[in-house]
């Protein structure tokens, strides 16, 4: 993931000082451990910035509304205490060549700072801390102990000081081309690496700019470099440093990250930029994460469950034969006169197979008590079929709900917000049905719920398919009419599928084939070549009394082969 460095913020700061200072800070917003929202209103418009200390993702940029989900977060409170309602006054770099900004409020525009909201964007060292206007720590973001630091502590009440100076030269735009060449080359290697460790504020996107733009690659070491090679750097050098000082930037994204030192032809709006692919970029850590979390506890009790299932079905087995039991107590009861003190096992011919038939014996045990103790046996064994069959019945209805949020999650990728949606709302599905604890952890507060996948038929018709269980339920029980048709794979788990029709549609075996196939493909049998996949009205479509979200029965369906490669 790429990292805002120096430049970004240099653009950051000039775009903020131009488009909000000042500005009224009207609301605090906390998303999640990492990332607060204040609204800042000026002359001319309303905005939520976002401000991040995320050790991957750390940033400052205009982003999207909060949810109006709780805030429930104490550094968030803090702040809306203190600096709600007060003018945003400047937002400058502390230092240069440092990756600090400081938020001034004041109580009024024009007036002496009160307050200084300080954002350090430094990887997994990223940290927001507001000061009084002499620097005492008031609140902090992420509190940084001695046990924690050796370097620094950032705790309340300390004096606020700046992080330690990053190692490496100061650019300069006066350094002559021989002396700029010395340095960079005084250690063989790399250029690209050689850039980034001499001089400060240089990160790798700049670094592979300053080269892209000399037409040297990034590999080539830096003894290799020719003359021409080193005056083209220098002077793309230069150029860079101009356009910090001019403050001259112009975004745009790119196929991995982004720049805001391209050509002004390209010039995208900076904040989308930033807030687009970052948000990405977290989504889609947040959902592989939580997949990962959700996939490997779905496993290990599907695991747990199918081995009390098999247990259960032997029992069952067992008692299927209970009547060898009495068989042979009958036998032995037929033949008394045959006992003997301290036999073992005797051998008696079946009743009706006539076939030799051994039955061991207790020698403790006269030939009544042995009868007695296997009769014993067979009811037992009856008895224990009785209790078992509700027990299985309920463990098999259990696996079959679990194998069903599997596939679900076997077929959901991270393609765009809503997915990392989805995925929540089967996190909270498990925890509701008790198969995940409620932790403490606090994610993200959004209350907005995910919408069904959609596609189009050959004559128009619209498709919806369940991401999860919770939207399977919402578009069988809520969203379809009695126009409409419901398709599910066969015996095995998948999404609920719907063909939407009006009055009077009737679509034809192109429409149903396609639906077919989608209902195929989003099913456990998605890698099969074809798929029996059953449809019906919805109004057959049936939901047991105590069942799970999603699992339901239906009848008067019809069978048509769905192919998921299509």
């Amino acid at each position: 993931m790429q990292s805002v460095d120096y430049t970004t913020l240099v653009a950051i700061c000039h775009s903020l000082q131009n488009g909000y200072i000042p500005s009224r800070l009207e609301q605090v917003y906390q998303l999640d451990r990492y990332t607060i929202s204040l609204c800042l209103r000026s002359l001319n418009h309303k905005a939520w910035l976002t401000v991040s200390w995320h050790p991957q993702a750390a940033r400052i940029c205009i982003g999207n509304p909060p949810p109006r989900g709780k805030d429930t977060f104490t550094f968030s409170e803090q702040l809306r205490h203190l600096i709600n309602g007060y003018a945003l006054i400047g937002v400058n770099i502390v230092t240069d060549w440092e990756r600090v900004i400081d938020f001034q409020f004041a109580q009024r525009p024009n007036e002496k700072p009160i307050y200084h909201l300080f954002v350090e964007i430094m990887g997994k060292y990223s940290n927001v801390i507001l000061t009084s206007a002499d620097k005492q720590i008031i609140t902090v973001a992420k509190q940084v102990t001695a046990d924690k630091s050796s370097v620094r502590t950032v705790e309340t009440s300390q004096i606020y000081q700046l992080p330690p100076p990053l190692l490496g030269e100061t650019p300069k735009l006066n350094e002559s081309l021989e002396k700029w060449q010395e340095k960079v080359s005084l250690i063989p290697d790399r250029i690209d690496r050689q850039l980034i460790k001499t001089y400060r504020g240089v990160s790798p996107i700049i670094a592979q700019h300053l080269l892209n733009k000399s037409n040297i690659l990034s590999t080539k070491n830096n003894q290799e470099l020719t003359q021409k090679e080193w005056i083209m750097l220098y002077k793309n050098w230069q150029n860079w440093l101009i356009t910090l000082e001019k403050k001259d930037f112009n975004c745009r994204e790119l196929d991995k990250g982004y720049t805001v030192l391209d050509e002004k032809a390209n010039n995208q709006d900076l904040h989308k930029v930033l807030n687009n692919y970052y948000n990405k970029q977290i989504y889609q850590e947040n959902f592989n994460q939580l997949k990962q979390q959700i996939s490997q506890k779905v496993k290990n009790i599907l695991t747990k469950l199918e081995v009390k299932r098999d247990r259960y079905r032997d029992k069952i087995n067992d008692s299927d034969n209970c009547e060898i039991y009495s068989n042979k107590a009958d036998l032995l009861m037929a033949h008394l006169h045959l006992w003997k003190v301290g036999m073992t096992e005797i051998i008696l011919n079946d009743f009706t197979t006539n076939e030799p038939i051994k039955i061991a014996l207790a020698p403790d045990k006269n030939m009544i008590q042995n009868a007695q103790s296997l009769y014993r046996q067979n009811q037992k064994l009856k008895r224990a079929k009785l209790a078992v069959q509700p027990l299985l019945e309920e463990v098999q209805n259990e696996v079959n709900y679990l194998q069903q949020i599997a596939t679900i999650l076997t077929q959901l990728d991270y393609q765009e917000s809503e997915d990392l949606t989805s995925l929540q709302e089967i996190k909270a599905e498990l925890i509701s049905q008790k198969y995940m604890e409620d932790s403490q952890y606090r994610g993200n507060n959004t209350v907005e719920e995910s919408h069904p996948r959609k596609y189009q038929t050959p004559s128009g018709y619209e498709v919806l398919i369940g991401r999860n269980n919770r939207q399977n339920d919402i578009l069988t029980f809520r969203t379809a009419t009695d126009y409409d048709l419901w398709f599910h794979a066969q015996e095995i788990s998948g999404s609920h599928v719907l063909l939407r029709l009006s009055a009077g549609d009737i679509p034809d075996d192109r429409d149903l084939q396609y639906t077919a196939n989608l209902t195929a493909y989003y099913s456990q049998g998605r890698h099969s070549d074809r798929v029996p996949v059953i449809y019906t009205n919805p109004k057959y479509v049936y939901k047991p009394k105590g069942a799970k979200p999603g699992m339901v029965i239906y009848t008067r369906e019809t069978v048509i082969w769905g192919q998921p490669s299509l």
